[in-house]
């Protein structure tokens, strides 16, 4: 079911639950107003008679008696099928008006007259009983009973059914109708969305949706979609440089292994060069390596997070193994610790939620490339962790060539390479790589650098506490 039959239906079914209630109270409300005017209407009656009776029946003579009652009969009747008893005290009946029916009146009704002053009664058809007491100081109490049936009732009460029955139907129809005109005008922004969506390909994601302008829900939709696009339209693009940009790199190995093997192939040599081609091969291979390794650790780096392990880690002792690590691969490099202290407060001193893999990746990544740009410089590595109540920080500072501040913009662009480094061996990765292990961790990275005076490099982390 589509979703304008589906506002169609859902507004004829309001109004039509709305229309129903209202009807049911109109006539319910005009029933129980003309019931009550027509039980009214009896007791006048059953007073009108009691007066007939008393006075007719104190004339002189049976003749002005008579012509009393006919000249009264006139006056007062005049509701359909009436017939009023007075009854005397013994339950009697000495006096009768109007059409004279055999049925028995019900002696629990006397009783009830005599004890609450008035009854009433409602039969089957539209037909109504009431029965009232009369007292006279000269002739004692009396009953008197009248009843009718409200035949003008019963045909205004059945022209109203007819009425509301026929407006109920014409107004579900006229509602079914416009909800389904209605509701097409507010879902045709949707249906353009929809089309505009579909004409969208990933090669024109630069396209966005028209509808974005505005307040209500659709612009909203279409401002989400748009933001979406964004994120989308920024991922291909990123995409298609890192895949650009790692193809060109991992040529330049590939094209090493290549021409040394073609060369050596060309003709015989002695052992010294086949040793000397199989260096260098294996000195492509294992540039070709730790570059693979980076792309790896990249796109690892770039998971849903929550699909990345993580649990509680000590930075200083992280710090200590990528310090033992560093020293390894670069013996000539001297890289000195520093630990601030703890706050009292924090029961686990430098603690956080972490990959410990990624983690040290990302002290690796930062040492090395203040080992590889600081070779020349006598002034050690400087790698400060402190600690606060709620975040870690580690500063790692160097006195090495340094970065203009053009180049400081691009430093986690991968595969850049500034300009002062050029001839540094790398592949432009380990700052990114680092950047998006921070991002993964709820950590930020912060590089300052000045050309010919150093880098200083800060990670954040938010403490465990």
């Amino acid at each position: 079911m589509t979703i304008r039959l589906r506002l169609a239906l859902q507004f004829a079914a309001i109004l039509a639950v709305t229309l129903l209630l209202f009807s049911l109270v109109i006539y319910f409300s005009t029933s129980q107003a003309r019931q009550e005017s027509f039980t009214e209407s009896l007791f006048d009656r059953a007073r009108i008679v009691a007066h007939v009776y008393l006075d007719g029946t104190g004339r002189a003579d049976d003749a002005s008696r008579a012509s009393y009652r006919r000249y009264l009969r006139q006056f007062y009747r005049t509701l359909p099928e009436e017939e009023v008893r007075v009854y005397d005290k013994k339950n009697q009946v000495v006096f009768r008006e109007g059409q004279t029916f055999d049925v028995p009146l019900p002696l629990d009704l006397l009783s009830n007259v005599r004890e609450e002053g008035r009854e009433v009664r409602l039969r089957e058809n539209y037909r109504q009983t009431v029965g009232m007491l009369y007292r006279d100081k000269d002739r004692g109490d009396f009953v008197v009973v009248a009843s009718s049936v409200d035949t003008d009732s019963r045909e205004k009460l059945e022209s109203l059914r007819r009425i509301l029955a026929t407006g109920l139907l014409a107004s579900f129809v006229i509602v079914s109708i416009g909800g389904w005109f209605f509701a097409g005008l507010a879902l045709r922004p949707m249906q353009k969305v929809v089309r505009e969506v579909d004409s969208i390909t990933v090669t024109d994601l630069h396209r966005r949706l028209s509808q974005a302008d505005g307040y209500d829900e659709i612009a909203h939709l279409a401002q989400r979609f748009n933001q979406l696009l964004d994120r989308l339209e920024t991922a291909f693009a990123g995409q298609r440089t890192f895949v650009r940009d790692a193809s060109h790199e991992l040529r330049t190995p590939l094209t090493v292994i290549i021409g040394e093997l073609e060369v050596a192939l060309l003709q015989e040599r002695t052992p010294n060069e086949y040793r000397r081609v199989l260096r260098s091969t294996l000195d492509a291979s294992r540039l070709l390596k730790d570059l693979t390794n980076g792309l790896l650790q990249i796109a690892r780096a770039s998971d849903d997070p929550s699909q990345v392990p993580l649990t509680v880690l000590r930075l200083d002792e992280l710090l200590l193994q990528a310090h033992e690590e560093v020293q390894r691969r670069n013996p000539t490099c001297r890289v000195d610790l520093e630990f601030g202290d703890v706050p009292a407060m924090v029961r686990q001193p430098f603690a956080v939620r972490g990959n410990e893999a990624l983690l040290l990746s990302a002290f690796l990544n930062v040492l090395e490339n203040a080992c590889k740009f600081s070779k020349h410089s006598a002034e050690p590595i400087v790698a400060s962790l402190t600690s606060t109540a709620t975040r870690v920080f580690l500063e790692v500072r160097d006195h090495g060539v340094g970065m203009t501040e053009a180049d400081r913009q691009q430093v986690f662009v991968p595969f850049f390479r500034a300009e002062a480094i050029r001839t540094v061996p790398g592949h432009g990765i380990g700052l990114p790589l680092t950047s998006k292990i921070m991002a993964l961790h709820g950590g930020t990275i912060r590089v300052e650098s000045e050309l010919g005076h150093g880098t200083q490099v800060w990670l954040h982390w938010p403490a465990l506490g």
